[in-house]
């Protein structure tokens, strides 16, 4: 009762197909594999950068971060 059978997709792929068209999916299709490869080279672009430079050298300094404002009150 939990998993739909092959006769429960096959009418909601039609139904899809009805509402939407083939026109429409084919574009929805191309699109998100337009995505999916620009995505990738997106990855493989910043792995190179990555390893093409070097990290940055950190210095023996130590630095506070939760550096608050001075204020001087004149009493």
């Amino acid at each position: 009762m939990g998993s739909f059978s092959i006769w429960h997709w096959l009418i909601v792929l039609v139904i899809v197909l009805v509402i939407f068209g083939t026109k429409k999916l084919k574009n929805v299709g191309s699109d998100l594999g337009t995505a999916v490869k620009g995505f990738k080279d997106g990855m493989k672009t910043g792995d190179e950068a990555a390893a093409a430079s070097p990290p940055p050298q950190v210095s023996g300094q130590t630095i506070d971060v939760e550096a608050k404002k001075e204020t001087s009150s004149k009493v």
